[in-house]
């Protein structure tokens, strides 16, 4: 019998609740990649900003002196939360830092822009002066970078492909080709040299969502040997790359 997703079930948040989200991670193969692109693509729609069918992202993130980070990963440390730059399609357009943040199995995303100039700075380990004007996350950093020595530490690439559904905040991403670069001097260039972090064939899907998984997509997602794994695309790039 197909092995599913935990059932669908409805969580009444409190007021005083912070926004955390589901997350289940599961490994598929290829043929599992295409059976599911079938699949959604009649019931949920590509995420908005998707062309020709996905995008790319890379993610530059960051640890401290001690790679507390990468052992609190390891050691499933709770709570913990990770700092990353990141951008699409290797363009500098649209520049983001984000905090993720995971804790009693949910996790958390706050994010704030950055310019081209205080990337370049940090992409250099450098923290940002004159900050108190900055959004509280940038500034956050920045105290990281002065008294604990973060620094960015690895390059994460991937192709996603990403389906939305707005009922339960629902989103279901595809990511395949996923890679690593330490090389951290080359995060804004057009393409870098990338280390496969999979099995040859093997890809990631990624549910999200809010209160509740609506029951038809629930459905939609049931392959075989479907087996959810605490699976974390920054800790596998550290580990072959350290």
């Amino acid at each position: 019998m197909p092995q599913i997703l935990t059932p669908p079930g409805i969580l009444v948040k409190t007021a005083t609740e912070p926004a955390f989200r589901h997350e289940l991670k599961y490994l598929i193969t290829d043929p599992q990649v295409r059976m599911l692109k079938s699949r959604l693509k009649g019931v949920a729609p590509l995420d908005p900003h998707v062309k020709d069918g996905g995008y790319r992202i890379r993610s530059l993130y960051f640890d401290d002196y001690d790679d507390r980070c990468f052992y609190e990963n390891e050691n499933g440390v709770d709570p913990r939360e990770k700092f990353r730059i990141r951008i699409y399609n290797g363009s500098t357009d649209r520049i983001s830092l984000e905090c993720k943040r995971k804790e009693r199995g949910k996790t958390h995303k706050t994010a704030c822009p950055l310019t081209l100039e205080q990337t370049q700075m940090l992409m250099k380990g450098l923290p940002l002066r004159d900050i108190g004007d900055q959004p509280p996350l940038l500034q956050k950093l920045t105290m990281r970078m002065l008294t604990n020595r973060m620094r960015p530490v690895v390059i994460v690439e991937y192709d996603r492909v990403p389906y939305i559904y707005r009922q339960g905040n629902v989103r279901i991403t595809l990511d395949t080709n996923i890679s690593s670069c330490s090389e951290v001097k080359w995060f804004l260039e057009p393409s870098i040299p990338r280390r496969p972090i999979m099995p040859l064939g093997q890809q990631l899907l990624e549910v999200k969502y809010d209160e509740f998984l609506p029951d038809f997509l629930y459905r939609s997602l049931a392959l075989e040997n479907l087996s959810q794994t605490a699976f974390s695309k920054y800790y596998l790039c550290r580990k072959y790359t350290r």
